[in-house]
């Protein structure tokens, strides 16, 4: 049975490392911070499974439908309007999932850190942040309230600006940060609005009651579908706003600039936020409010457009990067986009909801695969000291653990069987085939162009030519505390495909039993084989061919390259429209007008006292004469009008 103690503990151990470490670590037990975050992790994950085990196998399913239970809730804000803000916790299968989700990717980038940064002087400041972090995602997956999730949502925020910036000296790392934190604010002050508007017409915080008022025949749902605004009802302008903050949160265009240079983080904090948390952030958003978004068609297809267009669009700018960092964060944004679209081809209730299964499939299979590269590719920049694939090569025999791994990794990605990303992406697929034609298309056009860019990685890194750099510190590829979590991960990325996955995630909590169909594999793995061999023939071994080939299409390269201009076009509409248009004029009127009015008070403030300071004289006979004149006066004014 669900213990409420213990699914409370899930967050809390987490929090309590990042306090006990935060405050005393460094000062105290500065070799111990490492062990301590890891051990709390290794419980959060261990009474994840737990909750997992029971939900899906003991309590969670009733007739044969998984429900959403809530085992705790505090009334936190009480307001007049009958609308509170709660504390609470609901356990349905994406939440519950999401817990073990993460738990996992946050132990193995713990574990994993213990070699990787050590010997760094803020390590216990690292293992703090990392606890904050990991306690605000929890908190974020298992809110169950809309404003709940909101402020979770926020606390990720800062604790992934604390991570992304954790090299404060470097300015690359700061300037990093701060991009990730605005551009994410612009975006969460439309999630905030959007919050504000549906709890408005729904009369309520609460994700159970919101979405029940918001989908079934009543006063609320009149009311909010009645309302319009230029051309859109209220519902479809509330559902927007709440999908531009998780556009934000998973860099889905144009949103996205922060999450390549999100990459000046340590390596494992990427693994950490663009594996499976804070990225997916946003469709774990769009999948907990699923019934009222699948309610409305215009904003379904907004999700879907901007899905497959993120998609796409990153999948190019990825086959021109050479710092695997930066490949691998535009990996992520292109998997992400197929998440969103899969949710966005999907409708409500049965066979309908395959979208949404496959969404959340691909959100779990993902969540190994992208943990896996990332973390092999901090193995490599370990051992090679850069990031650049320039000065890589050869490195399969130098590292096999991570070549094994890594390979592992790009093969489930690519979609090939029997790896994990096959399965996942062929649900997708299906959904986006029976839904909306051209959306295939430019889908398994995607995954084609995603095994050619991976295999690219892949090739530059443990083929193309001979290593030569100078490794005289390292006694091998990595410790063990390096190696045994790309193991894990490589294992888990060969086997989770096969779990049954329908029977657990699906829209409506109904089993959705799924079919493999060999006749509509052929054509997506055969793209993908062929996206392989043309790596294959272009990076295996050193060659004039890449060049000559970007030389041929020149511009669209160079475009592809600076990454179509997306951060200029910003810094344009910034520096040259909002700040002159907008910022100068405001500066001169703050300066001039308001400024120059209080200086103006001031200035008749002095003159008026220049002129009355002779009556402060200080001589008590010159103060008695102007008291006897007053009395005088008023004397006179009394007689005046009494008589």
């Amino acid at each position: 049975m669900l213990s409420t103690n213990l699914i409370i503990l899930i967050p809390l151990l987490p929090l309590i490392s990042f306090l006990i470490i935060a405050l005393g670590g460094k000062k105290y037990f500065p070799n111990l911070c490492g062990a301590l975050g890891t051990l709390a992790l290794l419980g959060s994950f261990i009474l994840s499974l737990t909750v997992a085990y029971d939900y899906f196998f003991v309590v969670g399913k009733v007739n044969d439908i998984y429900q959403q239970i809530v085992p705790y809730k505090l009334t936190w804000l009480q307001f007049a309007s009958g609308i509170s803000i709660d504390i609470g916790i609901l356990l349905d299968p994406i939440s519950v999932m999401m817990l073990v989700v993460v738990t996992l990717v946050s132990l193995m980038v713990h574990f994993y850190s213990l070699g990787y940064m050590h010997g760094e002087e803020r390590f216990a400041t690292y293992y703090s942040f990392l606890g904050l972090f990991t306690f605000s995602m929890l908190g974020l997956v298992m809110s169950s309230n809309i404003f709940q999730i909101y402020m979770f949502w926020e606390l990720v925020g800062v604790s992934s600006y604390l991570l992304i910036g954790y090299y404060f000296d470097k300015p690359s790392a700061v300037a990093a940060s701060k991009k990730a934190f605005i551009v994410t604010r612009f975006a969460d002050l439309g999630f905030l609005i959007g919050i504000l508007v549906l709890s408005f017409y729904g009369e309520t915080l609460d994700f159970q009651t919101l979405i029940s008022r918001l989908t079934t025949d009543s006063t609320q749902l009149h009311s909010i579908t009645a309302a319009s605004f230029l051309g859109c009802s209220a519902l479809t302008w509330g559902l927007l706003l709440v999908f531009m903050g998780g556009a934000g949160k998973s860099a889905m265009f144009p949103l996205h600039i922060w999450l390549p240079d999100a990459m000046e983080g340590p390596t494992p904090v990427s693994a950490l936020i663009h594996a499976a948390t804070m990225v997916v952030a946003g469709v774990f958003l769009v999948a907990r409010l699923f019934p009222v978004f699948s309610s409305s068609v215009n904003a379904m297809d907004v999700v879907t457009w901007v899905g497959i267009t993120s998609s796409f669009f990153a999948a190019i700018i990825a086959c021109t990067q050479t710092d695997i960092k930066r490949v691998l964060a535009y990996s992520t944004m292109s998997q992400i986009g197929y998440m969103m679209f899969s949710l966005g081809v999907a409708r409500y209730g049965g066979e309908n909801g395959l979208g949404y299964m496959a969404s959340m499939f691909h959100l779990f299979t993902h969540a190994m695969f992208k943990a896996l590269l990332f973390l092999g590719a901090g193995s490599v920049i370990h051992y090679v000291h850069s990031n650049d694939m320039k000065d890589m090569g050869g490195l399969r025999k130098l590292m096999p653990v991570t070549h094994i791994t890594f390979l592992i990794a790009c093969l489930a990605i690519a979609g090939i069987p029997p790896f994990a990303g096959f399965f996942s992406k062929e649900e997708i697929l299906q959904a986006a085939f029976h839904t909306n034609k051209l959306v295939f298309c430019i889908a398994i056009l995607t995954a084609a162009i995603t095994a050619f860019y991976m295999f690219r990685l892949y090739f530059n890194i443990f083929w193309n030519k001979s290593f030569h750099g100078h490794n005289d510190e390292h006694h091998g590829e990595a410790p063990l505390t390096m190696k045994l979590p790309l193991l894990f991960l490589a294992l888990l990325s060969i086997l989770v495909g096969f779990i049954p996955f329908g029977n657990f995630v699906t829209a409506d909590g109904k089993q959705l039993l799924t079919e493999f169909h060999l006749s509509f594999s052929v054509a997506p793995v055969a793209l993908a084989l062929g996206g392989i061999l043309l790596a294959y023939s272009f990076y295996k071994k050193e060659n004039t061919a890449p060049d000559k080939l970007a030389a041929s299409i020149g511009g669209l390269y160079t475009a592809a390259y600076r990454k179509f201009y997306i951060d200029e076009l910003y810094l344009f509409i910034t520096k040259k429209i909002v700040f002159n248009l907008i910022g100068r004029p405001a500066a001169w009127f703050d300066k001039n007008i308001v400024d120059g009015f209080m200086n103006l008070l001031a200035t008749i403030s002095m003159q008026v006292s220049l002129l009355i300071k002779g009556l402060q004289s200080g001589k008590v006979q010159q103060y008695a004469a102007y008291y006897f004149a007053g009395v005088l006066g008023f004397v006179l004014l009394f007689i005046y009008f009494w008589t």
